[in-house]
């Protein structure tokens, strides 16, 4: 069993800053790979950050130099830092985790709840 918690969506003008933060827990053995992806009203869910146990991170083009995806291995959790934010980024963003479980060592894929992101014009 995983559990992921996502926190830090919300309404936000266009300019200003959100935080997003998601935590995971439960039978994991190691998590390889931690990111965000978003999903618009009648888009497909895009890749919009992602980090890897290696310490690489990847972004979308229309976040580079906006977003910032930090993970704090202790913790098990990943943090979106978004920044200038644009009435495009609205958007419900997504946690997802790929992870080795304790119980039997296969690599897993978890989604978290979704937040919603809205930044208004």
């Amino acid at each position: 069993q995983v559990q992921l918690v996502e926190s830090g969506g919300g309404l936000v003008q266009a300019g200003g800053s959100l935080r997003l933060s998601c935590a995971v827990s439960g039978s994991i053995f190691s998590i390889n790979a931690m990111g965000w992806y978003r999903q618009a009203p009648g888009k497909r869910r895009e890749l919009v950050a992602e980090t890897t146990s290696g310490g690489n991170t990847n972004y979308v083009d229309s976040v580079k130099g906006r977003f910032t995806i930090s993970r704090d291995n202790a913790k098990n959790t990943v943090y979106l830092e978004m920044n200038s934010l644009k009435p495009e980024d609205t958007a419900v963003y997504y946690c997802n985790v790929e992870y080795v479980s304790s119980s039997d060592k296969y690599e897993y894929g978890y989604w978290g709840q979704g937040t919603q992101v809205t930044v208004s014009s």
